[in-house]
């Protein structure tokens, strides 16, 4: 699928109707996997929870996967939290007891079996049974040798209590478990009569009188049963189930009892979707509105086509403005607010509405490995020749960001931040798109000159369009979409770092060398900048946690988030910046060789740093695959971050033959990355990223590979659409982009004002 979105790519240029007709498959495609689940859940029963304790699969050893939906696991203070007003009783035989230890052990892990006293014995449906309302199956069995009369009678009993239970349901919540399976091969003498086609017959029998004459409140529990099914085989008795298998059923009774409640976001079974808020609504009239007016334009003849978008689509830095390209029509910004809206329409379908299935993460080391080698075969066989062969020029840049954004992705969905050593590597990933950051946007200003307004608004539109329109939609803070937060305040402090006075540009150090001091001066200064605010955690809140400042840095009413992320990657800017400056440096001092198939350096240099460089580079890897926690790893990571960057550059840059050719398959998605990054959150994983979008159930396979082709046509639309917005919103006439200025800051502070009277209002 990877491929497939390539191939469309690269023919955009000369063949545009190509992309176009790919992203309109990928609406029809959404349009019929609507269609498909709205029909599955209104015909098929469409209830996360019936899901939940019906069916399942194991997606590895001891971890359970409900059908269609997300099981939360539940720690002990949830546990509490959510049963602090809740009495809860279980009654059956010995494996139903077993069950309660495994519940009771969800509560409080310290408590033994021992001394329980929320059990009642009642092995057989009778007459003590109709006293206490509930049952269960296998004594039955045992006490009347499997008659065919026992049966009979088990039948008549449950329907004498089965309206009791009913009555019982509309006040509380009453679960019918169903009998488990035995190994007949394990059981004793005295158990040889309990068969599994006898206990087939009592659910059977269950399943009719509870569910047969339309009686739907008491919830059937057949999830554990389908577990046992599996695992029944590791019994120590033929009887009595494995551990495990006792503690999924438990956690599915709890997720069934807590999720409403405690609303886990990694717990979407059992809860329903919250109403659309006062700016969702705002926004959908915002693009209803846009779509009207396009509407309107389109009849009255405004139909100026569409401007030639750059192919030069970057995400991190600014985008080549096309100094030819025709201006856009007056349609064109409502035309770009109407697709917009399509595509918002999508991201709430998938992530805030019961439309779509959603499933857990399950990390292996296949789930991992096995697609990162197959990307990285790709990238290698899709090599062209570079336009020039200049250290970290722009196709290569391009390039390093599309591999490292694909084993981002693959990270994410597999959930390999489980697993130390790919978690440390995937973080140096994240330092090197900082890294990039201040390498970018220090050339920009140290060769162009350029700390004009427009290039500032130019640069944090880019940045920023789509997460704000996302924390709207999606009912998500600013400081969720991190990596957005993160590049956002570090170009902010690249360009008030350049822009003091003095400005040292390199048409000022050509006339004086006594400038390169300046701007080692300015470098040590943001250096002495990062520890102070680093030193201090407390300090650092104090700051940042201010109303409104506090809104771009917030999560769950905390900057807590901000901190660590901050924390983490906070040199790997500057040494960005002391990389281009070094660089800039001696490429002016032409000690460089930047020919095409020239070594960057002398023979003996080259050599000398491509053996150094591989050394580091494997040492660290080394380090980081011995390295026993995150928190350990974290410790030393901004300080060695850099070594493994450094060294994939110069591993990268040495060789003249390697710095002339480069990925064209990893370029292109580079150009994207950003988009890709973002959109991930909701409409590839699920469940803000803590899960996965499930649109083809049944077949994960399938599932990943037609989500993944929508996700890259809508991460790509998206950017066409931003450099679009951005060229309308942004204009280069100085008094204009103020009085625009000027009413979005009149209209930020409004939503402000109106988020924190909802706030207070809340908690009041």
């Amino acid at each position: 699928m990877a491929v497939l979105a390539y191939s469309l790519g690269k023919r955009e240029i000369n063949q545009h109707f190509t992309v176009r007709n790919a992203k309109l498959i990928s609406l029809a495609a959404v349009l019929v996997l609507l269609l498909f689940h709205t029909a599955l859940r209104y015909y098929g029963g469409g209830d996360s929870c019936e899901w939940l304790l019906s069916r399942g699969r194991y997606l590895g050893e001891n971890v359970w996967q409900p059908y269609g939906c997300m099981m939360h696991k539940y720690k002990s203070i949830e546990a509490k939290t959510c049963l602090s007003k809740k009495r809860v009783v279980f009654t059956g035989d010995s494996r139903i007891r077993q069950l309660f230890y495994s519940f009771v052990k969800i509560v409080d892990q310290e408590r033994t079996e021992e001394g329980n006293k929320d059990f009642l014995w009642y092995p057989e449906a009778n007459d003590s049974m109709k006293e206490r309302l509930m049952s269960w199956t296998h004594w039955s069995i045992k006490l009347h040798s499997a008659s065919s009369q026992a049966l009979q009678q088990y039948k008549v009993n449950l329907t004498a209590i089965a309206g009791l239970l009913d009555r019982l349901a509309e006040h509380a919540e009453v679960y019918w478990v169903l009998q488990d399976p035995v190994n007949e091969e394990m059981l004793s003498e005295s158990r040889k009569m309990i068969t599994n086609h006898q206990l087939d017959l009592y659910n059977e029998a269950a399943m009719e009188v509870l569910r047969g004459s339309g009686r739907s409140r008491v919830k059937l529990l057949a999830a554990a049963r389908q577990a046992a099914l599996e695992t029944i085989v590791n019994s120590d008795d033929g009887l009595h189930l494995p551990e495990s298998t006792r503690n999924v059923g438990a956690m599915v009774l709890m997720n069934s009892l807590c999720n409403k409640v405690l609303r886990p976001i990694d717990g979407s079974c059992c809860q329903a979707m919250p109403p659309p808020n006062l700016f969702q609504k705002l926004s959908a009239c915002l693009f209803l509105g846009a779509a009207v007016v396009y509407a309107v334009l389109h009849v009255l003849g405004y139909n100026r086509h569409r401007r030639p978008v750059p192919t030069d689509v970057e995400s991190l830095e600014e985008k080549k403005p096309a100094a030819a390209a025709a201006p856009l029509g007056p349609k064109a910004p409502f035309q770009a607010l109407c697709r917009m809206g399509i595509i918002m329409l999508y991201f709430y379908l998938c992530d805030r509405a019961d439309v779509f299935m959603k499933e857990q993460k399950f990390y292996t080391h296949s789930t991992f490995f096995i697609p990162l080698i197959y990307i990285l075969v790709l990238g290698v066989f899709y090599s062209e020749n570079s336009k020039e062969a200049k250290l970290l020029n722009r196709e290569q840049t391009d390039e390093w960001k599309g591999w490292m954004q694909l084993v981002i992705l693959i990270y994410h969905i597999s959930g390999a931040s489980a697993f130390v050593p790919v978690y440390m590597h995937v973080r140096v990933l994240v330092a090197a798109y900082l890294f990039q950051t201040g390498y970018g946007h220090f050339s920009f200003f140290w060769l162009k000159g350029d700390f004009g307004l427009y290039r500032v608004c130019q640069v944090l539109f880019r940045l920023n369009f789509l997460v704000v329109v996302l924390c709207i939609v999606m009912d998500r803070p600013y400081q969720f979409y991190y990596f957005v937060p993160l590049v956002t305040f570090w170009f902010v402090i690249i360009y008030a770092t350049m822009a003091m006075w003095p400005q040292i540009l390199q048409k000022r150090t050509n006339s004086s060398g006594i400038w390169h001091l300046g701007v080692l001066a300015k470098l040590l200064g943001l250096l002495l900048f990062i520890c102070v605010l680093a030193v201090s955690q407390s300090f650092f809140e104090g700051v940042l946690s201010v109303w409104p400042i506090s809104k771009l840095f917030e999560l769950d009413g905390s900057i807590h988030e901000w901190w660590f992320r901050w924390k983490l990657d906070r040199f790997a800017v500057i040494h960005g910046m002391a990389f281009a400056f070094i660089y800039l440096l001696l490429q002016k001092r032409q000690v460089l060789f930047e020919g095409k198939g020239e070594a960057l350096f002398p023979a003996k240099i080259s050599n000398l740093l491509l053996f150094l460089s591989v050394v580091s580079f494997i040492t660290y890897s080394i380090w980081a695959s011995n390295c026993k926690t995150k928190t350990e790893c974290n410790e030393m990571h901004p300080y060695i971050s850099v070594v493994q960057i450094l060294a994939f550059i110069l591993i990268r840059n040495i060789p003249g033959y390697a710095r002339s050719v480069y990925s064209s398959f990893f370029s292109w998605f580079g150009k994207i990355s950003l988009e890709l990054f973002i959109c991930q959150y909701h409409i590839w994983l699920a469940a803000d990223t803590k899960g996965i979008l499930v649109l083809i159930p049944g077949n994960p396979t399938l599932n990943i590979m037609v989500s993944t082709f929508i996700f890259v046509c809508v991460a790509h639309e998206i950017s066409l659409i931003t450099n679009d917005l951005a060229q309308v919103v942004i204009p280069k006439d100085s008094m204009a982009l103020l009085r625009k200025l000027g009413a979005l800051g009149v209209l930020t502070l409004i939503l402000l004002v109106l988020s924190r009277s909802n706030q207070l209002t809340a908690g009041a």
